[in-house]
């Protein structure tokens, strides 16, 4: 599986494209649909995977999608194992940026979008609305049991490892 990062936006938020063969996944399309489009070409959009739903994560969905295109979100999620086409991934909720925030675990290329959940040496805000501080101690417990070479794709900035993570972000430790 190729990823590909296609940062969108005067947030400069992080849209992932997961790529195998003809098809792909897109996570988090951000506000350049003309920009996704273009990168995604003549592949077939699988589905659209959201971590949440705050504006500059999902500006582009309209103009990518199209009504038959499945979209994974918080209200149609559960903690499982998915696959979708050559796709598997499990979802993790982890709130406390946002009531609704997910994160998704693809186990054989041991990797994590995070969205606005965890990012390179820091967590997420939690002062806006939907945000907790409870609901994210919560979120970074189930960090635990990854290992420390799980490369982490956050919502915005860099990415990061789970080991980088346990010895540099304050959160964590």
């Amino acid at each position: 599986m190729e990823i590909k990062r296609i940062v969108t936006g005067t947030l400069e938020e992080n849209c992932y494209l997961l790529l195998k063969d003809h098809s792909c996944l897109v996570i988090d399309p951000g506000s350049d649909g003309d920009l996704l489009k273009e990168e995604i070409g003549n592949r077939t959009i699988e589905a659209v995977l959201l971590t949440h739903s705050h504006f500059d994560h999902i500006g582009a969905l309209r103009e990518i999608t199209k009504r038959t295109t499945p979209i994974y979100k918080r209200s149609n999620l559960e903690e499982k194992q998915y696959t979708i086409g050559d796709f598997s991934f499990k979802v993790l909720f982890t709130p406390g940026h946002s009531k609704d925030s997910v994160s998704f675990y693809f186990e054989k290329e041991n990797c994590l979008f995070s969205g606005d959940f965890l990012f390179f040496e820091t967590i997420g805000r939690m002062d806006l609305p939907g945000g907790s501080e409870q609901e994210m101690k919560e979120s970074i417990e189930k960090l635990k049991h990854f290992d420390d070479a799980t490369v982490v794709y956050p919502g915005h900035d860099q990415e990061t490892t789970i080991g980088h993570e346990r010895k540099y972000n304050p959160y964590l430790k």
